[in-house]
């Protein structure tokens, strides 16, 4: 086993959500967009290895991690994009980055206030598939009406370990990677969010966000959103994932106007997780080629 992992970095609430920061001081800033059930400390490593780069700025969507419920109880991905601008208002222009429903929302972001992201880095994001994986439907079962609640309901009964180990087990290509003390602070996280009142209502928002942007048409669905994205973009794909289809790949590299792709032979759904220095190295290289004006030049 690898040694003992940094601890996650210190937060603080910036207007209405909490923000985990590196130290102030590299030349530029980025932040970074967790996916469903994620919060802000799916990014500690991966900011770990690019803080000499960037300073980092984690949030946690509303009602996730340690976020309040917005006070309106909306949790599409419309309404996480203005929770992203909004602290992207307070950080100036950044590097975005974002996992999954977090890549969705980025997308989003990139598109609606180009002014603001100087290059976008996605990591499976959850752009809509005719042809989705197991998780996906699971995710559309969550999000049924009564039958989202249902489960939610019966799945505070299941032991947070038994849930964790499900959840990993699903998200990265092999679990017996995860270091034991991120196992634990995500076990004892769990158990701290199943005493929240608003912990479920979020979960289950946010997965409905996620499929009605399945179904969206016209300018404001995410592909054609892609389509007018001006920040030179990275995305990042697992060879072993689960919940997002690699060959989703292949339309991206047609549909965003500046992009690379790159595929990790041996990572799952949460790379920035699995291998943080190989995400990294290609991040840095993005932020050095938007440094110079150049454009990603393909895979």
């Amino acid at each position: 086993m690898t040694a003992e992992p940094i601890p996650h970095w210190p937060g603080r609430m910036v207007g209405s959500v909490h923000v985990r920061s590196t130290p102030e001081g590299a030349p530029e800033r980025a932040v970074f967009v967790h996916g469903l059930a994620g919060a802000a400390t799916n990014w500690t490593d991966l900011m770990d290895e690019l803080k000499d780069d960037v300073t980092g700025h984690a949030v946690d969507l509303p009602g996730a991690g340690f976020s309040p419920a917005p006070a309106n109880g909306d949790y599409t991905i419309a309404a996480h994009a203005r929770a992203v601008i909004g602290l992207m208002e307070e950080t100036g222009p950044a590097h975005l980055f974002g996992n999954s429903l977090g890549g969705a929302v980025s997308v989003r972001v990139a598109a609606q206030r180009p002014d603001l992201v100087r290059s976008l880095t996605l990591v499976s994001p959850a752009l809509p598939d005719l042809l989705p994986r197991y998780g996906p439907v699971r995710v559309a079962a969550a999000a049924t009406p009564r039958l989202g609640e249902w489960v939610a309901d019966r799945l505070r009964f299941v032991p947070a370990e038994q849930r964790i180990s499900a959840s990993f087990a699903m998200v990265w290509a092999d679990m017996g990677l995860v270091h034991p003390v991120r196992l634990h602070d995500a076990v004892e996280e769990l158990r701290r969010r199943d005493d929240l009142p608003h912990a479920a209502a979020a979960m289950i928002g946010s997965a409905r966000g996620i499929v009605a942007e399945y179904f969206r048409r016209g300018e404001d669905n995410l592909w054609s959103q892609a389509a007018r994205v001006r920040a030179p973009t990275l995305i990042i794909h697992g060879r072993h994932d689960r919940l997002v289809r690699p060959a989703m790949a292949a339309k991206a590299g047609r549909t965003f106007p500046q992009v690379r792709l790159v595929l990790l032979p041996r990572a799952g759904h949460v790379a920035m997780m699995e291998m943080p220095g190989v995400v990294a190295a290609e991040a840095r290289r993005l932020i050095g080629e938007t440094r110079l004006g150049n454009a990603p030049l393909g895979s």
